[in-house]
């Protein structure tokens, strides 16, 4: 069905309709996206882009406007945060006489603002009749962002900037497009042009030109690879050493390789869907800027339509194999993997944080837990959904989402910054976003660029570049997280014609999906608000809970979870400048005051107590009994309560644990009340506590297996922790252990 797809956009270059010829129509600029494989839930569609006369490109300001970071260590625990941020200029150009001419600029915070002006070059008009598949209704902006834009969505700023002028995204305004449904194997055109919308239908009535993949050249050219494999091992190594520390949960390094290509883009994209084809692939092509994004990804961002936003995450690789036998035991083998499943569960969560921050409270759940097998690969993928906020659209949840948590780690914000410390680099395209969107309704599609090619052209010649990479864990095997790199990387090394001997880039298989059972804890939805700090004070709500954010991931997946139980829920950030400045006991004593907090939850975190100034005055106050309600620790804030209570925080005895659901027993007693024993909570730390319990206020309410301390909980005060999350989906019950701790007032029952 992709050969079609090639098929209509040759006809479509042959008839002056698409590219050089067709300068009657608008610039030679392409945009296609093509969705390989066979019909399914994820295929359904592709749309090849007319041309277009209007475009915006955002390139990186200059070091006078953000200055370089002086050099630190996120990995050690040294992050340096920044919510301020210096605007971005946006340049709008217009395609006359043959050129693209500089036409206006847009100054833009982030990339909801960004889409959010575009409104004003936008027609509203609708198209005359509406595509039977969900595409765009009416003119739509189409291209790419590169991942460097998480600059103005993540609170840091880069130590490896791109160079000042390199391009971070390409936009352009789409009034004339065409759609191939796969389900019929029919097309369909839309344009505001009756000229192209007449002449591409006169074109349809006859059959198209079958366009065959030519024989590929031999390419004499050597491959340069960023990092030797003894190099990538060692990364990988001192990666597990920040897990370890406390400081990450997993983290998504990337390599690349780059060599000279002696194919045209589009003659490599052909080949790639044809030996790769995935549901989320990509060709965009700026000619005069000798830019194209090769891509044949099966990974969806997010996709926005009537109200509701979905998202797909990737996490979990085996190999694929031709034989069905053999491929069948890969797959089992990678359902039964406790790394791969655990690696896929943190992300589930992180995406379903992800969610929450634009979604009403309860409508976030999963629809279906798969295995996808490609052409190489096998993949655990989950398939997420919400109902947006009525004050949200695709436009702010595709800002809050970018860039992707599956080509990034855990927790997002800190691994962004160890990403930049590590890899040394911009990572340009690779693991960016390719979509388009309709800004007045925000509904679109959104792909996360892996399995890409990003070509460039430079004195008539092209120039490759292709990244892989893979999530580490604290159960990593350096030897085989290098294997899986080249894995995904094989098919794109191949078709930009980079063969190596040793390595295999025949197609091992066709896309399939295998459905498994799914793994939720879906939250209720009884009216109960979620906040951050600055929206309370501008609401009416009672503050309800409140619930300091140690920079996790998971911070409103527990924040859903207590309003769901039908409890407003106000945000605090536990690090930063504020948080430090809230840590002197007056300022605490007074913002506790001001906020009359009916509850207050320390949530988890990166790092160490030490880190959040915040949380340890939290808990210090707490149970010196000057803090008038109920206070639960959950991970990071479990330890520092056990820290400011004669107890020591030390490295897990039995290592670190993260994403992996694991049985603590208990007494039945406290917030462990009307729950079996034992029972299965997700845990993610690397740190735990040693308590003395004679020397302490705090007594031991659950540990695990290991006998490592699960939960405390003070003799006389309504003041208890947990190890683990109750909020993470290998948590079944830990909506009734939330409940619990709600149900106490000030002193202990």
């Amino acid at each position: 069905m992709t050969d079609r797809v090639i098929d209509l956009r040759h006809s479509l270059e042959k008839n002056g309709l698409i590219g050089d010829s067709a300068f009657k129509f608008g610039s030679p600029d392409e945009v296609m996206f093509v969705s390989g494989g066979p019909n399914s839930h994820l295929s359904k569609a592709s749309i090849i882009c007319g041309p277009s006369n209007l475009r915006v490109t955002i390139r990186q300001p200059s070091v006078d406007i953000i200055p370089p970071k002086e050099t630190h260590s996120p990995l050690s625990g040294d992050i340096r945060l920044n919510s301020e941020k210096i605007s971005f200029t946006a340049n709008i150009e217009q395609w006359q006489h043959g050129s693209w001419y500089h036409s206006n600029s847009i100054k833009a915070t982030n990339i909801s603002d960004l889409l959010e002006q575009l409104k004003r070059w936008t027609p509203h008009k609708k198209f005359t009749t509406s595509p039977s598949e969900f595409a765009p209704y009416r003119p739509f902006w189409a291209g790419s962002f590169a991942y460097d834009m998480l600059q103005w969505t993540q609170p840091i700023e880069l130590q490896n900037p791109p160079n000042e002028g390199e391009l971070l995204a390409i936009l352009w305004l789409v009034d004339k497009f065409v759609i191939h449904s796969k389900e019929n194997d029919s097309f369909e055109t839309f344009s505001m042009d009756t000229k192209w919308l007449s002449l591409v239908d006169k074109m349809l009535e006859v059959d198209l030109e079958v366009v065959e993949v030519p024989v590929q050249p031999e390419n004499k050219f050597a491959e340069h690879s960023t990092h030797t494999d003894a190099e990538h091992s060692e990364i990988i190594e001192s990666i597990k050493d920040g897990i370890l520390e406390g400081q990450v949960y997993q983290v998504n390094f990337g390599r690349f390789w780059s060599g000279r290509l002696v194919e045209e883009p589009i003659t490599i994209f052909h080949r790639l869907i044809k030996t790769n084809p995935a549901p989320f692939s990509n060709l965009i092509h700026a000619k005069d800027m000798g830019i194209s994004i090769i891509s044949s990804t099966p990974e969806n961002l997010l996709k926005s339509q009537d109200g509701q936003i979905r998202t797909s995450p990737i996490k979990g690789t085996y190999e694929n194999e031709i034989d069905a036998t053999e491929a069948k035991k890969l797959r089992n083998q990678m359902i039964g993997d406790i790394k791969e499943r655990s690696e896929h569960r943190m992300l589930v969560d992180l995406m379903r944080n992800d969610l929450s921050a634009v979604c009403e409270v309860g409508s976030v759940e999963i629809e279906r837990f798969d295995v996808e097998a490609y052409a190489h690969v096998q993949h655990l993928v989950s398939h997420l959904k919400g109902k947006l906020l009525t004050k949200e659209n695709g436009l702010t949840a595709l800002n809050s989402m970018f860039p992707g948590g599956s080509i990034t780690g855990c927790p997002r914000t800190m691994v962004c910054a160890v990403i930049d410390e590590i890899e040394k680099q911009p990572r340009s395209f690779w693991t960016g976003s390719a979509g388009w969107i309709d800004v007045h309704s925000g509904e679109g599609s959104w792909n996360i660029l892996i399995r890409t090619i990003q070509a460039e052209q430079k004195d008539g010649k092209w120039f490759g570049k292709v990244g892989s990479g893979g999530g580490i864990t604290i159960r990593s095997i350096a030897e085989l997280e290098v294997r899986e790199t080249y894995w995904k990387a094989n098919a794109l090394r191949a078709a930009c014609g980079w063969n190596n001997e040793k390595e295999s880039v025949k197609s091992k298989g066709e896309l399939s999906i295998y459905p498994l059972d799914i793994e939720q804890n879906k939250n209720n939805a009884k009216g109960g608000r979620v906040n951050s700090f600055s929206q309370w004070k501008n609401s009416t709500d009672d503050c309800g809970v409140l619930l300091i954010d140690n920079l996790d991931s998971f911070t409103l997946n527990i924040a859903h979870s207590i309003a769901g139980i039908g409890y407003n829920v106000t945000i605090l950030d536990g690090r930063g400048l504020q948080a430090d400045e809230l840590s002197d006991p007056t300022a605490l004593c007074d913002i506790l005051e001001i906020l009359e907090p009916s509850h207050i939850i320390i949530g988890p975190g990166p790092g160490n107590p030490s880190d959040s100034l915040l949380s340890k005055a939290i808990s210090t106050h707490a149970l010196a009994n000057q803090i008038d309600c109920p206070v639960l620790g959950i991970c990071l804030g479990h330890q520092s309560i056990a820290e400011m209570e004669n107890g020591t925080v030390i490295k897990s005895p039995n290592g670190a644990v993260h994403g992996t659901p694991v049985l603590c027993y208990h007494e039945q007693k406290g917030i462990f009340e009307g729950l079996s024993s034992p029972q299965s909570f997700t845990r993610y730390n690397s740190l735990t506590v040693n308590l003395d319990e004679d020397k302490s206020q705090l007594s031991i309410l659950a540990k695990d297996e290991n006998g490592e301390i699960m939960a405390l909980q003070h003799n006389s005060l309504p003041i208890f922790s947990v190890q683990f999350h109750p909020e993470s989906i290998g948590s079944p019950n830990g909506k009734k252990l939330l409940e619990n701790f709600l149900a106490f007032n000030r002193m202990l029952e």
